[in-house]
């Protein structure tokens, strides 16, 4: 690794920490150039705003969330698919909350937009679920109906507990946490009908 590579990857983790420690309204170029060790100035020559800084943090977070999910032994029902992506959304918004908050919850420049963005896969995180339910359509496990609306709401389910849970709405452990939206996740797949 050559010396601008380390410099770009030493700002990068004074990024990261200062997003996960404080949020984002504490990342700064000065302040992130200070805790890399680099003048205010030099921090430029690797990362030429602010924006550009954190879309770097964004893009390789969405890449560790995708490691989360892809954690996967053999093949799985569609339920045990579904509940298995699930988790590893839930596991990495608990271990990195502020990151998650920035990344998922609040608005941001450049972020994918449903449906055109998602349509031309550019998340990478719906993509895996959107490919399990897809498949499922395919092989006729499931009725036909946009794969893509369908992988949104199993998202945004998961999405809303997570929201809920991090505003402090559930007297729960977290393990009991984890349990409930399983049974959400569950209601949805097979519905409420008798």
């Amino acid at each position: 690794m050559d010396d601008k590579s380390t410099t770009s990857q030493q700002i990068y983790q004074s990024a990261l920490h200062i997003l996960e420690a404080e949020g984002p309204q504490a990342v700064s170029m000065r302040r992130v150039a200070k805790e890399a060790g680099i003048t205010a100035m030099a921090i430029y020559h690797h990362f030429p705003s602010r924006e550009a800084l954190l879309d770097a943090v964004v893009q390789s977070e969405f890449e560790k969330l995708v490691e989360f999910f892809g954690r996967s032994n053999g093949k799985r029902s569609f339920e045990a698919a579904m509940i298995h992506i699930m988790d590893g959304y839930i596991d990495y918004a608990l271990a990195h909350p502020r990151i998650f908050d920035y990344v998922f919850a609040a608005p941001r420049q450049g972020a994918r937009r449903f449906p055109d963005d998602f349509r031309a896969r550019k998340s990478p995180t719906l993509n895996l679920t959107f490919d399990v339910v897809s498949s499922w359509i395919k092989l006729g496990k499931l009725k036909r109906d946009d794969a893509w609306e369908i992988s949104m709401e199993l998202w945004a389910l998961a999405h809303g507990y997570l929201a809920l849970w991090r505003g402090g709405r559930f007297d729960l452990p977290e393990d009991e946490f984890r349990k409930l939206v399983h049974r959400s996740v569950r209601r949805l797949l097979y519905g409420l009908a008798r």
